[in-house]
């Protein structure tokens, strides 16, 4: 591939399915992604959300690395403020020892939840004010140079998960920089700081013993089909799906139909929040689609691209992982 790809998974429980079978789409999107050369699938931290089943990312991981051979797996990521520095460590060092190089640990500062759901994981509302403090213990517990005196992570201890900041905003950016670690933006769903975020952070670099130089991994939206029309079909249901998720709290009212009810939202205002996130959207055929990731990386001044494949059913969204890789095979 000319450009490094790699996989953003959220588990996507469509209408109809439940977590089981979200799941296992999950293992086959994996083993696809594997055959057809992408790098690595990462799984995000979300709570409380109907329509995503990748709230226990490391239990995630365990499975599918399991059922995969090669290709690396981690998170995209664990937010840490919802948990201790050691959990995570403990729960990522013991990822190592069973699946060993081939496990990534990116972490990101927001809830990815709601008030109530805040309060549900009894996440103290200023930890976030601790992420680049709880990153250094974090760190310190992979690599065996522990900063709490007398604890260590076991497993964990010298198993130097490597690291990835990710973010929407220069924060993000800032901390990536300062601390010398990979920087992964997240302009698949929060595009407005992408080109500025990334020149920050390479201007600002420094060196450290994880990273020598900067690394960026930007995220894109693929909708790869066998035609135009049936990707364009593809993106409007998507587009009503996340209208309901994002402002039908993923319910409907009793008797209303899912599509006239997504298109009411869509009317309403959704649209402009819908089609703001889905700025960074690859559509079409291979050709379509091979040509904007070319362009959006130059955009992106990106290392490597990770894909949230948007298509709106399992087959759909398979077919859509080998179109793409096809799309960015070498000549």
């Amino acid at each position: 591939m000319r450009i490094p790809l790699s996989v953003l998974d959220l588990a996507p429980i469509a209408r109809g399915e439940t977590a089981a079978s979200s799941i296992a789409a999950s293992v086959e999107l994996a083993r696809r992604a594997e055959r057809h050369g992408y790098g690595r699938v990462w799984y995000a931290e979300h709570h409380n959300m109907p329509g995503i089943a990748s709230s226990a990312t490391s239990v995630l991981i365990a499975h599918v690395g399991a059922q995969t051979e090669t290709i690396r797996l981690g998170a995209g990521g664990v937010m840490l403020p919802n948990h201790s520095p050691l959990t995570i460590a403990e729960q990522f060092g013991t990822l190592e020892a069973m699946y060993p190089g081939r496990i990534d640990l990116g972490l990101g500062r927001a809830p990815g939840s709601d008030q109530n759901t805040m309060y549900a994981l009894r996440r103290d509302p200023a930890s976030a004010d601790r992420f680049p403090d709880d990153v250094l213990e974090l760190q310190g517990y992979l690599t065996g140079a522990t900063r709490v005196p007398g604890v260590q992570a076991i497993p964990g201890k010298g198993s130097d998960v490597p690291l990835y900041v990710l973010g929407s905003s220069m924060f993000g950016a800032t901390l990536a920089a300062a601390l010398g670690l990979p920087y992964a933006f997240a302009s698949h769903f929060a595009p407005q700081l992408l080109e500025p975020a990334v020149a920050a952070y390479r201007r600002d670099f420094r060196p450290s013993a994880q990273l020598a130089e900067p690394y960026v991994i930007a995220g894109v939206n693929v909708i790869a089909a066998d035609d135009r029309r049936a990707a364009e079909e593809q993106l409007q249901v998507t587009r009503r799906v996340r209208a309901v998720g994002l402002f039908g709290r993923g319910r409907l009212p009793e008797g209303v139909d899912f599509d006239t009810a997504a298109e009411q939202l869509l009317a309403q205002g959704a649209a402009v929040h819908v089609d703001q996130m889905l700025t960074h959207t690859a559509l079409g055929t291979p050709a379509e689609v091979g040509e904007y990731l070319e362009t959006f990386r130059k955009l992106a001044d990106a290392d490597e691209l990770i894909v949230a494949f948007q298509s709106p059913t399992v087959e759909a969204r398979l077919r859509s992982v080998e179109l793409t890789a096809e799309a960015m095979a070498s000549d």
